[in-house]
């Protein structure tokens, strides 16, 4: 489990000292890992739940969210788990959320112009870089896989990659499960050299029993009832706003935000990163040895 955790902690920080900085830690925080036996577990106040196989780990959406404030990173509150491998050479993990927005509809699933949603985001980077020290300028690249929606599973699906000022590869995937009132979000923490393989592991390990409940499922919809979200499919790969309002704003305020809670930036781990997120030494089973120079150790 070490090594994992290890990756995982600096991938995150390595958002943090991008977009903002990372604050130093107080007392270290106690986080109840389940370890998978093949046990269900619930999450969302009986949202969803899937099937925690062996040789997998569990953080519930608290423990979700200080895991990743002691690692640097800022989580965004809706945080409902997160799910790691425990094996050692594993290189992924997922982070899970659940935001009640209102029911989405699914009418633009014919309509998704990724051409125009790439330029959107190369859009609102420039305008954000304008904003930002240029050490922490990101440039968007290309899509990764272009989103889709699978109108049967009600899932959207898709991957950007980019770089940062110092030329790191930076990957980010992403899947949306629509529900009743609002979206699942599953963020897959991986590298670009490991991405492909990782996305095929997690959907054989997590997503392949992840099951929204009975009640809570797209087709549970009461329009009598249920209020119905401001935007379509377009404005949840923007982030969850309206490709007009976002387009009104410049992209600005909503690619800062994204900054925040959906890119994952790879890169290497020097010696004595953990002392700066931590300002002391973890226990020996979440945290790095110390090291006796500075040479950059590879994250793989």
């Amino acid at each position: 489990m070490k090594s994992w955790l290890q990756r995982c902690t600096v991938i995150v920080a390595s958002v943090a000292i991008l977009f903002g900085g990372i604050s130093q830690a107080g007392a270290e925080p106690v986080l109840n890992w389940v370890e998978g036996t093949g046990q269900s577990i619930d999450m969302g106040e009986g949202l969803a739940s899937f099937t925690l196989q062996e040789d997998m780990i569990f953080l519930n959406g608290k423990d979700a969210q200080t895991f990743q404030t002691e690692s640097g990173g800022k989580p965004s509150g809706e945080e409902i788990g997160a799910v790691f491998p425990a094996a050692e050479d594993a290189t992924w993990g997922v982070f899970i959320e659940y935001t009640n927005s209102g029911h989405i509809k699914d009418d633009e699933k014919d309509k998704i112009d990724a051409e125009e949603l790439l330029q959107s985001y190369k859009n609102g980077t420039e305008a954000a870089n304008e904003e930002l020290d240029p050490s922490r300028h990101l440039f968007v690249d290309s899509w990764d896989i272009e989103p889709s929606y699978n109108a049967t599973t009600k899932r959207l699906t898709w991957s950007l990659l980019a770089h940062n000022s110092s030329n790191e590869k930076i990957v980010n995937y992403n899947e949306r499960i629509l529900t009743r009132e609002g979206y699942i979000s599953i963020v897959l923490v991986s590298d670009p050299d490991h991405l492909a393989a990782d996305r095929v592991e997690m959907e054989k390990t997590v997503l392949s029993s992840f099951k929204v409940k009975e009640g809570k499922r797209y087709e549970d919809f009461d329009k009598s009832t249920d209020k119905v979200a401001e935007y379509g499919l377009t404005g949840l790969v923007l982030g969850g706003a309206g490709l007009a309002v976002a387009k009104k704003v410049g992209f600005l305020a909503l690619i800062l935000g994204l900054f925040k809670k959906f890119w994952i930036v790879v890169v290497a781990a020097i010696a004595g990163l953990w002392r700066l997120i931590t300002g002391k030494k973890k226990k020996e089973e979440t945290t790095v040895p110390p090291s006796n120079d500075d040479t950059p150790q590879s994250l793989t």
